[in-house]
């Protein structure tokens, strides 16, 4: 048997050869056994990271359940009344989100962010949800992605860290649309019929930016697809509302008012 080592060409005989395939197998062995001891640390590893985040992710849940309570009071009776109120004691709720996402990014290395992404998209985007429906309540305005941010305490560009993605931002906002054609309709059992014909300029705003994006994201297109039937029902209840004569009363009861 030929084994080559350099340019000398060695002759070994059978047993030697056996005595080096046997030390060969053994080390082969041995490498691949190492090998699955580091994977296991790995693996180990891997599953500490992502029970920490799951505790945190369990926190975040629960203030983000909180809040939506706390602002889903507009839809009952005088609710509409409290909203400054209500939006305030939300803002005090937001710290407390800023706290729990502080400590969130201390839980897996920063370039890591969508590897671990999937443990947090489902409370972000409600999270988002709840700070366009503050922002809402207060101004009447779409909040952008960045002030969205900057209530969260997280950044607005990706390269900076922990940050908001757009798909996510995306789908905070859908929710929104759904929310506020709830509002639409218990608006107008509350007697605040003006409500409904604000909402339903700004859902039909909201539609005709969403009609300007090429959705890619199928999650994302089903959620847009919902926003349909939103300004759909916001439709009819402004429809109703006008067949009613109350819209015309709502206007010129605030044409007096300005003059």
């Amino acid at each position: 048997t030929l084994f080559r080592s350099g340019s000398p060409v060695l002759r070994l005989s059978d047993a030697r050869v056996r005595v080096c395939l046997k030390w060969l197998r053994a080390a082969f062995v041995m490498s691949v056994s190492d090998m699955f001891v580091a994977l296991h640390g790995f693996l180990t590893v891997d599953q500490d990271i992502r029970e920490e985040i799951r505790k945190v992710v369990q926190s975040l849940e629960q203030t983000a359940r909180e809040i939506l309570t706390l602002l889903q009071g507009v839809h009952q009776g005088t609710g509409v009344k409290d909203i400054p109120k209500k939006c305030s004691t939300a803002r005090e709720h937001f710290s407390t989100v800023q706290t729990q996402l502080a400590s969130l990014k201390t839980k897996f290395p920063a370039e890591q962010y969508y590897r671990f992404h999937e443990h947090w998209r489902f409370v972000l985007q409600r999270l988002v949800f709840l700070s366009a429906f503050l922002v809402y309540l207060e101004t009447e305005t779409l909040v952008t992605r960045e002030a969205v941010a900057d209530i969260l305490g997280i950044e607005s560009d990706r390269d900076k860290g922990f940050h908001l993605d757009i798909e996510d931002y995306l789908s905070g906002v859908l929710t929104l649309a759904s929310e506020l054609s709830r509002l639409a309709v218990n608006s107008v059992t509350a007697g605040d019929y003006s409500r409904p014909l604000r909402i339903s300029s700004f859902i039909n705003e909201l539609d005709a930016g969403f009609r300007l994006l090429n959705l890619k994201n199928d999650s994302l297109r089903k959620r847009y697809d919902g926003l349909k039937y939103d300004v759909k029902k916001i439709e009819e209840v402004v429809y109703d509302l006008s067949i009613r004569g109350l819209s015309k009363e709502k206007t010129a009861e605030a044409v007096s008012v300005d003059e």
